[in-house]
């Protein structure tokens, strides 16, 4: 069982001096895994727009006006189609994502369809829908799915300051629905929605604490989009996203920390103190749910410059690592794609 971690023993580490803690998160990430190897997932927006929640930070909610088009579900050929460029341009896990509280009965055997086709083609799966009903969670377990995004967001002390229309009790349920289905959790949070530490340090608290640590834990830094209520929130500064990650990584060892929404207004040194902290997963393509994410390209380059690789990339004869197969696919990839990665 992992350890139980108090808020002040996660204030502490938050107070620990910057490269003090970044030793320790390094030490701690190099005892689970290869400090050169990066998962990397694409995540497509399968159901864009009109939700009816008022979450402070997405311009997908129908209350605010941001200027994005609403879109009806995705057929599930076009999502395979999605798919499988998202595999030639090295992506080891695919997420689907739905602007929805919660998928209806009826959408429930297109989203099974789109879980059973994309895992035939080798790739990981991966959902974000809302909440969900045990019996659901049992559904798409059976199709397949093998992770299931739910995020927490911040600490339930804040959580009210942000999100009204579902609690946060109502998160932990479907993240306890999903785990009880067999399916693995991807659950995490947002910097900069006007938090302070002690709630960054509550919100880590909670993912940890859970009786089993989320697999996948994305750390996003808020993006702001205007005409949303938080479009004018002050930056964060980059050292305290950094510290985040540290802290993410101490107290879930085993677990993936993802850079999610936020890495294109990173720079490549803060994306690298990044990885030093712990950080050992991305989404990759060229669009976060409606938010810019660095081009393919860019991050090939990147990871050229730290030396690290794709931990899902595939092998193939002539190719000399698995960075060039990536570039290489990339170059040959559509990258037009409506990439998306959820907060």
């Amino acid at each position: 069982m992992s350890q139980r971690w108090t808020r002040q023993q996660v204030t502490e580490l938050f107070e620990m001096p910057f490269l003090e803690l970044m030793f320790k998160a390094q030490q701690i990430h190099r005892e689970n895994f290869d400090p050169a190897k990066v998962q990397v997932s694409t995540l497509l927006s399968i159901k864009t727009g009109a939700c009816p929640e008022d979450c402070k930070y997405c311009p997908q909610s129908a209350r605010y006006k941001t200027g994005l088009e609403s879109e009806k579900l995705m057929e599930v050929e076009e999502v395979l189609t999605s798919a499988r460029k998202a595999k030639a341009a090295g992506s080891g896990r695919f997420c689907m994502g739905a602007a929805w509280k919660n998928p209806h009965a009826r959408d429930m055997p297109y989203l099974k369809k789109m879980v059973e086709g994309v895992k035939s083609m080798g790739l990981e799966t991966c959902m974000t829908l809302g909440t969900l009903s045990p019996d659901q969670a049992d559904e798409l377990a059976t199709a397949g799915l093998d992770y299931y995004n739910h995020n927490l967001d911040t600490s339930p002390e804040f959580y009210g300051n942000i999100i009204t229309t579902r609690s946060y009790q109502e998160r932990l349920d479907t993240l306890s629905h999903v785990r009880g289905a067999g399916i693995k959790v991807c659950s995490g949070g947002i910097v900069g929605l006007g938090e302070t530490i002690d709630d960054r340090a509550g919100l880590l608290m909670q993912l940890a604490n859970l009786p089993t640590p989320p697999e996948s834990v994305p750390v996003n830094m808020l993006v702001k989009v205007k005409g949303t209520p938080l479009a004018d929130n002050d930056d964060v500064d980059p050292f305290d996203f950094i510290r985040t990650i540290a802290v993410a990584r101490v107290l879930m060892p085993s677990s993936y920390v993802r850079l999610s929404a936020g890495r294109e207004q990173m720079s490549e040194q803060t994306q690298a103190m990044c990885f030093m902290a712990g950080a050992n997963s991305i989404f990759y393509g060229c669009k976060l749910l409606t938010t810019e994410n660095p081009e393919e390209d860019s991050d090939v380059q990147l990871f050229r410059k730290l030396g690290l690789k794709p931990a899902h990339a595939h092998t193939e004869l002539g190719v000399e690592s698995e960075s060039e197969m990536l570039h290489q696919q990339i170059t040959n990839a559509d990258t037009s794609l409506f990439y998306n990665a959820a907060v």
